[in-house]
């Protein structure tokens, strides 16, 4: 059944970013809330046509996607598909090459099942179904599998995010210094799905994010966990997602105002 669910999968998030593949100059944007929390007709586009795939090929499951909300067919499966068409809007529209479109599907326990995270202007998928590992597939060859970061390396490497508000991040800030022992240094690329595929792969060693929704991580953090890598999906919304070797008490511990 995973994957079966993998294929679909994969096909929507291609379909995806082949729509974020047409960019040509900078996008126009909306702002959704506070500033700088754009959206683009990309968004929209690529969301559309992630949803065509999925609901040619399963039109008895449920959607939630970041643009578009929750679809509920009138003969459900219990099966609900997590859509972010295109994570990293901010990259997206100033040209910067993380983002990516991310697509995950779980059961009616929540258990997820099946993800894929294409990132077309890296040349770059990720993919993973349950109980059968993850891997990244480029151009240059056949899919690799992923085994996470290599905890004897030099130098690791923890990525973040930033919300969009000042009062998140004041706190996020903050807390960032309670997350750094152990790692040499931080990185931010703007993107959380690819952020956790990275560490995924072994680029980085770490993610702890405050306030993301579950369209940003729930593609990721099964690529994640099918690599090895330990993770923590929020309970909550807002609350903390992490992935890798990391302290997660010490990043529970971190409490954020919203």
């Amino acid at each position: 059944m995973s994957v079966e669910l993998l294929e679909v999968a994969r096909a929507a998030a291609a379909a995806g970013a082949a729509v974020l593949a047409e960019r040509a100059g900078r996008p126009r944007t909306q702002t959704k809330s506070d500033g700088g929390d754009w959206v683009t007709e990309f968004d929209r586009r690529a969301e559309q046509a992630v949803r065509e795939v999925i609901a040619a090929a399963r039109p008895h499951d449920a959607i939630t996607g970041e643009e578009y909300g929750h679809t509920e067919p009138e003969e459900p499966s219990g099966t609900e598909w997590s859509i972010d068409p295109l994570d990293g809007t901010t990259n997206f529209v100033r040209g910067i090459v993380y983002y990516a479109t991310s697509v995950a599907v779980r059961d009616a326990e929540g258990t997820w099942l099946a993800a894929s995270v294409n990132a077309p202007a890296l040349g770059l998928e990720y993919y993973a179904a349950r109980g059968t590992g993850a891997y990244r597939a480029d151009a240059a060859g056949p899919p690799q599998r992923l085994s996470g970061p290599d905890r004897q390396t030099d130098g690791p490497l923890i990525a973040t995010g930033f919300g969009y508000s000042h009062q998140r991040h004041v706190g996020q800030v903050a807390a960032l210094g309670a997350l750094m022992p152990g790692f040499a240094n931080m990185r931010r690329l703007g993107s959380a799905a690819l952020d956790v595929c990275l560490v995924a792969d072994g680029t980085l060693d770490a993610y702890a994010e405050f306030g993301t929704h579950l369209h940003d991580w729930s593609a990721a953090m099964l690529i994640a966990e099918e690599a090895g890598v330990p993770v923590m999906r929020p309970e909550t919304y807002p609350a903390w997602a992490a992935a890798g070797f990391i302290n997660f008490d010490r990043v529970r511990a971190q409490h954020l105002a919203d």
